[in-house]
């Protein structure tokens, strides 16, 4: 029994030691990692957010694989980053061996299109061996390839709930199942899921994206438990939260019009640059902005009703319906040009 109190009290201070931790780094920034020469594999490379990464891994000279089902995006995608590598080439200089300063040739790192559909399990495996055998072992994957089929529930095509929940949640699966046991064989790697706080608190209108969204976080976190019981410190999760993200997946999406100017849509450089602090420091969850926080919590204590209360109070419980009115508008409008 005495080993059992001492162990409980240890586990206290262990406890309390990480929540000081964590509060001291939104005090003072860590440091943020090197990524240079690191291969680094993002899916839904060609738009969106997963361009924006793209970018932002090229300033840092990781070495990129990019994965998106349409070719000509992910080679627009691929133009922007050789740009911003040929930016970067610039020669380094060093201290001589014998006095004086020598020249040294920059690293110069490459960037690969595939084109996959992270939705087909064969895809995934086959685009993966092909990484493998052309560019080599993957040190980071950015599983950020997501879609929404803009429908309520009861008039959505059961296709389309299937494709998101393959897409958004499933594909996670097969790219790491693809890509972590070589990183374990390593012990070195870092797994980044694109999520959205619509993994943590839901709204009408939206129950396949929810819960493939749900599905993706629950995935990470058990993940990452496993990753931490397996004692491979060197592998790094990260999972990425942001509150809508103003890309035009959601257009048309409003909450109550006297809250929106204090909690307007993210901009995606914004939610980016945010998102990637939290990956060069090792963080394991990034909520943006940090009233996601606030919010996953107090849903967490609240009852059901109260929830209720306040998403009526800020126009949230129906925010979804404008944009699902605007996506049937527009299949209408399609289907009518198509003469169906």
């Amino acid at each position: 029994m005495m080993i059992i109190i001492a162990e409980f009290f240890v586990v206290m201070l262990k406890v309390l030691w990480a929540i000081v931790t964590a509060g001291a780094k939104w005090v003072v920034r860590p440091k943020e990692k090197s990524v240079a020469g690191q291969v680094c594999v993002i899916t839904g490379a060609g738009s969106g957010l997963g361009r924006l990464f793209a970018k932002e891994f090229a300033r840092r000279r990781a070495i990129l694989v990019l994965w998106d089902i349409n070719s000509q995006s992910n080679e627009e995608t691929a133009e922007m980053v050789r740009q911003i590598y040929h930016e970067l080439d610039t020669p380094i200089t060093k201290d001589g061996p014998v006095g004086g300063v020598e020249e040294v040739p920059p690293f110069q790192p490459q960037v690969y299109t595939y084109v996959c559909d992270v939705g087909k399990r064969e895809s995934v495996y086959s685009t993966a061996e092909k990484v493998r055998r052309e560019v080599g072992e993957v040190n980071i994957l950015i599983n950020n390839a997501g879609v929404v089929s803009g429908h309520h529930l009861l008039e959505c095509p059961d296709e389309l709930i299937e494709r998101t929940m393959v897409v958004n949640c499933h594909a996670h699966f097969w790219t790491t199942k693809a890509f972590l046991p070589k990183m374990l064989e390593l012990n070195h790697g870092h797994i980044v899921t694109v999520a959205s706080s619509l993994g943590l608190f839901s709204t009408a209108g939206v129950e396949d994206y929810c819960a493939s969204k749900f599905g993706a976080i629950g995935f990470h976190e058990s993940l990452s438990h496993e990753v931490k019981a397996s004692e491979k410190d060197g592998i790094n999760m990260t999972l990425v939260c942001p509150y809508l993200v103003d890309t035009g997946m959601f257009k048309g999406c409003r909450i109550r019009k006297e809250i929106e100017p204090f909690l307007p849509p993210l901009k995606p450089e914004f939610c980016v640059k945010q998102a990637m602090r939290g990956i060069l420091t090792d963080q394991p969850m990034i909520c943006t902005p940090r009233i996601v926080y606030m919010v996953n919590f107090m849903k967490s204590i609240l009852p059901f009703d109260a929830i209720v209360c306040m998403y009526r109070f800020l126009g949230a419980d129906k925010c979804m319906y404008p944009f699902l009115a605007q996506r049937k508008e527009a299949m209408n409008n399609n289907e009518a040009k198509n003469g169906i």
